[in-house]
């Protein structure tokens, strides 16, 4: 039983179909904003290729050599710094490692809220895209009704009938119905191929 009810209740909830419905709306969001930044870069480009047409090979040569020799002297002080304070304490390292685990596992339970709480505000967004997209229907859908339905004519006035004495009220007897119409159905022969 236990497991069918969480079926049922799994199946029934309309949370991950809001969710859907917010992410197509995000992502509708976001795509209506791409043709203003395509007409930003069509608009930058030009003075892009003409500064990379302007530069000199050799210079950019020179920063990039500069830029290796100090990258390398800064990695091979820290490797040094590293090794040379390395503590040979095998107890501090493995708190150190428990500590690191923990953090570890601090920072996964966050993220895990973090993610949990982003599903949950994209669902309510997505709840909210469904009730604009409905009532955007519906209005659409009275402006189809009043093109539609005719105007109202003048109300038909009702008609004055005499008052007839009871007694022939009721004499008088129901109507006969007309006796129902049978249908027959013809069948066809195919011809035959002499």
């Amino acid at each position: 039983m236990a497991i069918t009810d969480d079926l049922r209740k799994t199946f029934s909830d309309p949370t991950p179909l809001y969710f859907a419905a917010g992410t197509a709306d995000l992502a509708f969001q976001q795509a209506k904003k791409v043709p203003g930044l395509v007409e930003q870069l069509r608009a930058e480009a030009p003075a892009r290729i003409e500064a990379v047409r302007n530069t000199d090979p050799k210079a950019v040569q020179e920063k990039a050599t500069a830029r290796v020799k100090e990258t390398q002297e800064t990695l091979q002080a820290k490797v040094t710094e590293l090794f040379g304070g390395l503590d040979v304490d095998l107890k501090k390292l493995g708190e150190t490692a428990q500590d690191f685990a923990l953090r570890g596992v601090g920072v996964a339970a966050e993220y895990a809220v973090k993610a949990r709480e982003t599903y949950e505000k994209v669902a309510e967004h997505g709840e909210q895209a469904v009730r604009t997209w409905r009532g955007e229907a519906a209005e659409g859908i009275e402006d189809l009704a009043v093109a539609v339905e005719p105007e109202p004519g003048p109300k038909p006035q009702p008609v004055a009938v005499k008052d007839e004495p009871a007694e022939t009220s009721a004499k008088k007897t129901p109507a006969k119905k007309a006796p129902a119409r049978k249908t027959t159905t013809a069948k066809k022969t195919a011809p035959s191929a002499e």
